[in-house]
């Protein structure tokens, strides 16, 4: 019998931008950089739920109180520097050296 062969983690980093990034640890300014290691074919949403279950303050600020399944209003997802909708989705699977990237959104008039 053979043995099972062994899968390889794909690394993902996570940059956390301007005020959101206080809800990891971060100054409130600038940039955080997460490095996730992860299965290969995990989603977008698979990661962020992995992010966001070792900061809570995070989870309450990123997914929606009504809709848990989906971001809330008030910071931007991108993946490789592209928002959430033009090339990946919340489902959308990750390959090693991704990036995902949470900005804050700033109102004003």
């Amino acid at each position: 019998m053979g043995e099972d062969p062994v899968i390889e983690p794909i690394r993902v980093e996570v940059e956390v931008l301007s005020w959101v990034n206080r809800f990891v640890g971060g100054a409130g300014t600038g940039q955080v950089t997460l490095t996730e290691d992860v299965k290969p074919g995990t989603t977008v949403r698979a990661v962020l739920r992995q992010v966001t279950d070792r900061y809570p303050e995070l989870e309450r600020a990123l997914w929606d109180a009504g809709r848990p399944r989906e971001i809330g209003d008030h910071i931007e997802v991108m993946v490789n520097n592209a928002v959430l909708g033009v090339s990946h989705d919340l489902d959308s699977e990750l390959l090693d050296g991704d990036r995902i990237t949470l900005l804050g959104q700033y109102m004003g008039g």
